[in-house]
């Protein structure tokens, strides 16, 4: 792998940490909210990834490669319920086109031999939605429930601090590819 595909590769895990914080920002954001029915209730949201692994593999059937894993039906609509897909979600903070986007049809494809991250999705929590018994709160179902969130902080301050590290060591593997490469340079002079 030369050093322009660590590059590469390092900037879509870039790319895919700022996916995740920006999702766990989502999630503190409305830790805390209520809704009137456990429909509406907002759920957290966590980014799907994966490594596009195929093609560094050996490729395809026709090329003597193995069979592509198949793609879930979920990560073609963006999600079970959310329906946001992650090139959407990232539009949305970010604009343009983000880093590490499958070619079209192929969604294991690398535009490059260095295996990339792929992002297929953003899923919403299944875990249960809590009602909050609150007769006066105008929100309030019929019996007097408001229902919370089921956003767990200390999670997603767990989350944070993960994406924010992976996202400093991706850092430090573009700068010492970066490093690596004037010293090459400086090697030929």
């Amino acid at each position: 792998m030369s050093l322009m595909h660590a590059i590469d590769v390092a900037g879509t895990g870039m790319n895919a940490q700022q996916l995740r914080l920006n999702t766990v920002a989502s999630n503190l954001a409305n830790a805390e909210t209520v809704a009137a029915s456990p429909e509406e209730a907002y759920r957290a949201r966590q980014p799907v990834f994966a490594a596009a692994l195929h093609q560094a593999q050996g490729g395809y059937p026709e090329q003597g490669g193995a069979q592509p894993a198949q793609t879930p039906g979920w990560a073609e609509s963006g999600g079970p319920v959310d329906r946001v897909s992650p090139v959407a979600f990232q539009r949305q903070f970010f604009g343009g086109e983000p880093a590490g986007q499958p070619a079209a049809g192929d969604p294991w494809a690398s535009p490059s031999p260095s295996v990339p991250v792929f992002m297929p999705g953003v899923v919403e929590s299944d875990a249960e939605i809590e009602p909050l018994y609150k007769p006066h709160h105008p929100m309030a179902d019929d019996d007097g429930y408001v229902y919370r969130s089921n956003v767990n902080s200390v999670e997603e301050m767990t989350n944070m601090i993960s994406a924010s590290r992976s996202f400093q060591n991706n850092v430090e593997v573009m700068n010492t590819s970066r490093d690596l490469m004037l010293e090459t340079l400086r090697i030929g002079r």
